[in-house]
Formats: C-alpha cells, sequence, structure tokens
C-alpha cells in the first residue's frame, strides 16, 4: 500500500515539527452559517420542505477554513483577505479566535460585505445555500493594502497558501504581489485555482485543482473517466500541458473517490488512492488536501510524504458533516 511509505512513526515526526512552522493564508474568507433542523411537512404554500429549526452554528470558511486546518493540526496560522466592518465579520473573527488563527491580516473595507454563506441542513442533508456577499475584484488601493500586510507578515514565514474562491480579493496583481515577496525570500507557495479568473499561475511551488479544473486550466475536453488515472489518457495529457505550461514544482490533482495524482516535471505521476472508509460530506475537503500537503512540506516532508500525509487527511474530514477538521490525533490512527 501506497501508505506504507510513510510510517505512523513518520508521520509522528512530522507532526512534531508543524508546531515550530509558520504559514500564512492569503485569500477569499468566509464565514459558513449552518441552520440544523428536521423536517416532518411539505408546506401548503410551495412543494418545498419545511424546516423546524434546532440549532445554529458558524465555521470558517473558505481561506479561513484552510487556516483552521493548519491550526487543528498543530501550526500556527495567519490569515490576510478582505472583509467587511458588519455582524458576520465580527462572527468570522470570534471563530477564528476559538480556531486559535492569528486574523490581524483581515483589512476591514468600507462597504464591502464580509462573505457568508447561510447553509440549511436537515437529517444530515444540505437542502438550500444562500450566499450574501460583494461582488468584483478588490480595487488597487485595496490590494496595495493587504500586500503590504503580507509583506511584513512574511519575513518568518515558512510557506504560504493562495485560497481563490471567486470572491474577488485573488486578482492578478495580489497573486504577481505575493509570487513576487515569496520568491525574493525563496518561500513556498501554493495555490488552489478557480480557472475562471483566468490568471497567469506559472512559477508557483504547487496548483492543486481537482479533474474539472484541471481540464478547464489545460484548454482539453474531459470526455473520460478511467478508475485507474495511468489509463485516462486525457487527463495525463491534461497534467502533462499544465506541468510544461504552468512549470510548478508539484501538480497535485484531486480526483474525488479517485484520491489524489501528484505529478512532477521529469518523473512519473503517483497515484495514491483514497483512504476514506465513509464519506458524509466532501465540503472543505480541498481546503483539507491544500493545508495538509502544504504544512508536511514545511514540515520537511518528500512531495510523496505530503500527497499521502494530505491524502490521509482529506480521508478523514470526508466522513464528518459540514467543513471539518482533521486532529493529529486522528490523522495518527488513519495510519495504524
Amino acid at each position: 500500500m501506497k501508505s506504507q511509505i510513510l510510517s505512523a512513526a513518520r508521520v509522528k515526526q512530522l507532526l512534531a515539527a508543524t508546531t515550530k512552522t509558520r504559514l500564512l493564508v492569503v485569500g477569499d474568507v468566509m464565514l459558513d452559517q449552518f441552520l440544523w433542523g428536521h423536517v416532518s411537512r411539505i408546506s401548503p404554500e410551495a412543494p418545498v420542505p419545511v424546516v423546524e429549526f434546532e440549532r445554529e452554528s458558524f465555521m470558517p470558511g473558505g481561506a479561513a477554513n484552510v487556516a483552521r486546518n493548519l491550526s487543528a493540526l498543530g501550526s500556527p496560522a495567519e490569515l490576510f483577505g478582505a472583509v467587511g466592518r458588519d455582524q458576520a465579520e465580527r462572527q468570522l473573527r470570534a471563530q477564528l479566535a476559538l480556531n486559535h488563527v492569528g486574523c490581524v491580516g483581515l483589512v476591514a473595507i468600507k462597504g464591502r460585505h464580509t462573505s457568508i454563506k447561510t447553509r440549511i441542513v436537515a437529517h444530515q442533508q444540505q437542502l438550500v445555500r444562500v450566499d450574501r456577499e460583494t461582488p468584483g475584484d478588490l480595487g488597487p488601493a485595496d490590494t496595495q493594502r493587504l500586500l503590504a500586510v503580507i509583506k511584513t507578515a512574511l519575513a518568518n514565514a515558512d510557506a504560504v497558501i493562495i485560497g481563490d474562491y471567486g470572491k474577488g480579493v485573488v486578482t492578478q496583481p495580489l497573486l504577481d504581489g505575493v509570487k513576487a515577496l515569496c520568491r525574493e525570500r525563496g518561500v513556498w507557495l501554493s495555490l488552489d485555482p478557480k480557472p475562471v479568473h483566468h490568471l497567469n499561475l506559472a512559477a508557483l511551488s504547487l496548483i492543486t485543482p481537482n479533474r474539472k479544473e484541471t481540464f478547464e486550466l489545460a484548454g482539453l475536453p474531459d470526455s473520460t473517466r478511467h478508475a485507474n488515472p495511468f489509463e485516462d489518457k486525457n487527463l495525463m495529457q491534461a497534467a502533462s500541458l499544465l506541468l510544461n505550461e504552468l512549470r510548478p514544482a508539484v501538480l497535485l490533482i484531486t480526483l474525488g473517490d479517485l484520491g489524489l495524482l501528484l505529478c512532477q516535471r521529469g518523473q512519473k505521476p503517483f497515484h495514491i488512492p483514497t483512504v476514506a472508509q465513509e464519506v458524509f460530506d466532501v465540503s472543505g475537503a480541498g481546503d483539507t488536501v491544500i493545508a495538509a500537503f502544504t504544512l508536511a512540506i514545511a514540515a520537511g516532508a518528500s512531495p510523496v510524504e505530503a500527497a499521502i500525509f494530505s491524502n490521509h487527511a482529506a480521508g478523514v474530514v470526508v466522513g464528518k458533516v459540514g467543513t471539518a477538521t482533521v486532529s493529529p490525533e486522528e490523522l495518527l490512527a488513519s495510519f495504524k
């Protein structure tokens, strides 16, 4: 099994090293709101279920969930992004404090609404989601404010993760600015892409697209699907094209129930099958993958070790409801 390449003893060693790392997370921060209830009847007003409210909960979402995943694994994480001056911002900061995530890098912008996703859930099933946010990209002045804060914090950082969720924070000027800052200091830079943006993603340390995003970035149609990724000629072609055109140090393609595909220039792709025992909710699994992989790299892991590390972390979180995290104890147990 691939997991045997990474022993429980080695995982324990890496986890011990994560407490000495310092990672920055930059991108679209959100607040995830969950309204939990149960359904026992259909509305007489329309053919829709009536949810009888039971409780409400909040969690950091988007790039904030990436930072939350880092913190859960024992690494001090600092978050950088744009928020409004509203109740959602106050609730988000409170949640970040509970999750031990530094939020001095959250820049409050007048006239902007803090992104909040409200999910209504009944009987473990999401019925509907309502999004409240300010559309449009950050302006040049606000982008420069954010870059100035990142530059100050980058002096002692071991790695940076950019989470692009299409909410306007990750623009080409911001990406170029962060790339230049990381290049100057030799800092690892990971990015979870959003192909609809058409950003220049060249010269990054790590890109973590899912299958759909891989084909969109490559500009190729996805007309096949095989249980064995190595027999999927279209996927192999798309991966090769991205490696040659974007030249990342590592391309890590998330394949859902088929696991992960690790690609590096000049090396044969490495497939890591999923280790998930049960899948209840894939929300936030990509956040866990990029967080765990980058954290493992910062702690001294090889790319193959980091891929297996992150695959096990994702296997734990998909067995939970809602955007979830994995603890060091849960991660270790998955290797035993």
